[in-house]
């Protein structure tokens, strides 16, 4: 049991520290360390039924019901990620950019292998999805600068909660990436830094709904259209791949409402171009060795979750026979 604890507590902190990276997202860490489904399963359980868990059963039930002892040392590893170890991240993207996007290249590079594997076969109608997950990759960093719209700035806060929590959940899509594109990235991490308690709870509050919302819609089509729903989630990472590609050039962007700079076209480059046109060092070897080693942890991390997964299977088919 304590085993589990810590082990969910560092795959919480894992996504936690990929949330705030712009570009990464905290469901690809939760795909590749195998706890997806339980995770989108888990957070649908709160709602109407946990009320009607807890008058039958009492607490033992409800914390049964919600499962929080699965819950519960991921969150607390999200915490204090987000805190602590998301900071440490977002100094190494600036201080050295081209390093830490190698490194998260080559981890989301490496998911999209994986989740890729989770399938049970391929079929030609499955590139509908997939090419609607890259469709939609592509398209909703240019949709979110219309959530200003709105004009009422709690509501703005709190729709931009709901729509990163979203994005969140979706292997590939980053919601600290929307959440850049919507011109609220630095409102949000800054608020998180200074414990600014109204925007915290607007915030939170739109993360609740979204979450209540879209763990629901994710974890029906997971039980209904598997494969169909796991190309889709494939066409987000693919999708998601040129926003973290080390050596590009900006081509185009707005600016927020705070001033600060909202990339919306890249041109990528090669190594040598990248040299030749920023007069800096590509560092080519540190960023394909970080690289791999991205590369390398997911396998690593999916060969133990897998690992892991036939043996509780193992263990379950055991307490069945017994029984």
């Amino acid at each position: 049991m304590k085993r589990r604890f810590v082990e969910l507590f560092l795959k919480g902190a894992g996504m936690g520290a990929a949330d705030a990276v712009p570009g990464v997202s905290g469901g690809t860490i939760a795909f590749i360390t195998g706890i997806y489904e339980e995770l989108i399963n888990t957070i649908k359980q709160f709602g109407p039924t946990a009320a009607t868990a807890w008058r039958r059963g009492g607490w033992s039930a409800l914390a049964q019901h919600l499962n929080i002892a699965f819950l519960l040392p991921l969150l607390l590893g999200v915490g204090v990620s987000l805190f602590s170890v998301a900071h440490l991240a977002l100094w190494l993207m600036e201080a050295h950019p081209l390093l830490i996007e190698g490194f998260f290249f080559g981890l989301v590079a490496a998911s999209a292998f994986v989740v890729g594997r989770a399938g049970r076969g391929w079929k030609i109608w499955y590139l509908l999805p997939l090419v609607m997950g890259l469709l939609l990759a592509k398209a909703l960093p240019g949709m979110m600068p219309l959530v200003l719209l709105i004009g009422n700035e709690a509501l703005v806060v709190m729709v931009a909660g709901c729509i990163a929590i979203s994005a969140m959940l979706l292997p590939g899509v980053s919601g600290s990436f929307l959440l850049l594109t919507m011109g609220l990235y630095g409102t949000i991490m800054g608020a998180i830094r200074s414990f600014d308690i109204g925007i915290i709870m607007l915030f939170g509050m739109g993360c609740i709904i979204g979450l209540a919302l879209f763990s629901r819609l994710l974890s029906w089509l997971l039980h209904r259209y598997y494969d169909y729903t796991l190309q889709l989630l494939l066409g987000f990472i693919v999708g998601s791949l040129p926003v973290l590609w080390p050596w590009k050039e900006l081509l185009r962007y707005q600016l927020g409402p705070e001033g600060q700079m909202i990339p919306l076209a890249h041109r990528y480059l090669l190594p040598s171009d990248y040299a030749v046109l920023s007069g800096a060092s590509a560092q080519t070897i540190g960023v394909t060795t970080l690289m791999a080693a991205g590369a390398l942890l997911v396998v690593l991390l999916n060969r133990r979750a897998v690992h892991y997964a036939e043996h509780r299977s193992i263990g379950n088919a055991r307490g069945v026979e017994k029984e």
